[in-house]
């Protein structure tokens, strides 16, 4: 992904596309939302469910607001109001107002796609992300009773792969000038998707399974952060320049660390193993 590809052709448009819990945020919603209705034992239920591999990585909380009793009673007020809970992570706002402004000659589109219910997330990001750029869970609610009657769409697993897919053709981007950024378990696929096809992927966290796919893993608590490779490796900026844009918005990079980390663990060999190793040594 390299801008020189674009001068000639006038196509300077990047799509930028985050996952939302944990990744915009520092607490999962699902935990706010059993937290708000007084549901104990939020992370068992998950933890339970993912052990069974009965729903894809991510869409945990929508099938336990459809079929678990303790949430039955759930209505749309209740996903809102669990979204004003959700604590975001600083500078939020200030990352969608940049991407919005664009860069010196490029457009950036910012999408949410989230396996979160979407009336959650897009509470959480009103007034900073358009709700028609926040995909979400979407429900049918009971127009008698208000609560959950079905799931019409889940973004988890392939699902945001789909979702993104079609962002891309409205917005006739070419899958190599998209960008993702997520957390954890529930972004596999779409990150392999978005390699595979000459896109660019950023982690957010030390998430290994993660961190292994991700060609850029950015750690902070300010979504600021993720512009950095942005600049980097798709713009090509320099450190001086990327500075300079971050002072520009009254923000002081101060600690910018570049690290590799290898990941290493060890585990004692048998004696069968020992002597083997010992008669060779002879």
């Amino acid at each position: 992904m390299r801008t020189t590809e674009f001068e000639t052709s006038g196509e300077r448009r990047f799509l930028v596309a985050s996952d939302f819990d944990k990744t915009l945020s520092f607490n999962d919603s699902g935990y706010v939302l059993a937290e708000l209705l007084g549901v104990p034992g939020f992370e068992e239920k998950v933890a339970g469910l993912a052990r069974t591999h009965l729903v894809q990585q991510g869409a945990e909380l929508a099938y336990l607001l459809r079929h678990d009793p303790a949430f039955r009673g759930v209505r749309r007020e209740h996903l809102v109001a669990a979204g004003k809970k959700v604590r975001l992570k600083h500078q939020v706002d200030l990352l969608s107002r940049v991407l919005a402004q664009g860069l010196p000659g490029y457009e950036f589109p910012f999408y949410v796609i989230s396996a979160g219910p979407a009336e959650v997330v897009r509470s959480a990001l009103e007034g900073i992300v358009p709700p028609d750029r926040v995909y979400g869970t979407e429900f049918d609610f009971d127009p008698a009773t208000g609560e959950i009657a079905s799931v019409t769409r889940t973004p988890a697993g392939y699902g945001k792969v789909t979702v993104l897919e079609g962002i891309e053709a409205a917005l006739r981007v070419s899958p190599d000038r998209t960008i993702y950024m997520g957390d954890g378990s529930s972004d596999l696929y779409v990150m392999h998707h978005v390699n595979s096809r000459d896109g660019h992927t950023i982690a957010v966290s030390e998430t290994k399974a993660v961190g292994r796919i991700a060609q850029r893993t950015v750690i902070s608590d300010n979504a600021l952060s993720v512009l950095v490779p942005i600049l980097e490796e798709v713009l090509l900026w320099n450190s001086t320049q990327i500075r300079a844009l971050f002072a520009s918005h009254g923000m002081a990079l101060q600690d910018w660390d570049k690290i590799h980390t290898d990941w290493v663990s060890f585990h004692p060999m048998g004696a069968r193993h020992d002597a083997t190793h010992l008669a060779l040594l002879g």
